[in-house]
């Protein structure tokens, strides 16, 4: 048995403790694949079939997911859990239950993935902490510091940022987790 999102937190865990003997397949498959076109073909197929094999999301939990895109990180637990008429415990629960991460922690990577594109462009990070909703500099170096190891100075020039939104808009990451998202809300 493969185990749950929500019991991987903060881990790192090999692909077949994860997928089970579906990895081995995959890995087959992808080995054997003869160009980068079909092993993406491939990958594109395996992750999707997976996608739609899990259980929709409670709407209240991809609803607390689009706020949390839609504020840019910028949200309260507590007031999410109000509106979606949840406790704040609840919500914790369902959410980390089937994201793997608590909605705080989901906050504070959307608030850093913004950070993070504004030190791209070549702000300097006392704009990027006030523009990202970071008490000040420091809050953002040290945020910075939890989720990448480097310094804001060399998240700017990270080359995991190159691929983003308006770089590369048809494979972004960015754009295909909240496509993602949105697509398991809409199965419920």
């Amino acid at each position: 048995m493969t185990p749950m999102a929500g019991t991987l937190g903060g881990t790192l865990a090999s692909l077949g403790d994860v997928w089970g003997r579906d990895a081995r397949r995959a890995e087959d498959r992808l080995r054997a694949a003869a160009s980068w076109e079909e092993r993406f073909t491939i990958a594109t197929e395996v992750l999707g079939r997976r996608l739609g094999a899990r259980p929709p999301v409670d709407p209240e939990v991809a609803y607390t997911w689009r706020r949390t895109l839609a504020s840019r990180g910028r949200v309260r637990v507590d007031g999410l859990a109000e509106e979606v008429g949840w406790s704040r415990k609840r919500l914790w629960s369902r959410f980390r239950s089937q994201f793997g991460i608590t909605p705080k922690r989901a906050a504070r990577l959307v608030r850093f993935d913004q950070a993070a594109h504004l030190l791209a462009t070549g702000q300097n990070p006392a704009s990027v902490a006030a523009q990202s909703g970071y008490v000040d500099q420091s809050h953002l170096h040290r945020e910075v510091k939890t989720f990448t190891g480097l310094t804001p100075a060399a998240v700017a020039v990270a080359p995991w940022l190159a691929i983003d939104e308006v770089a590369w808009p048809a494979s972004s990451p960015t754009r295909n987790l909240v496509q993602g998202a949105e697509r398991l809300a809409d199965l419920r």
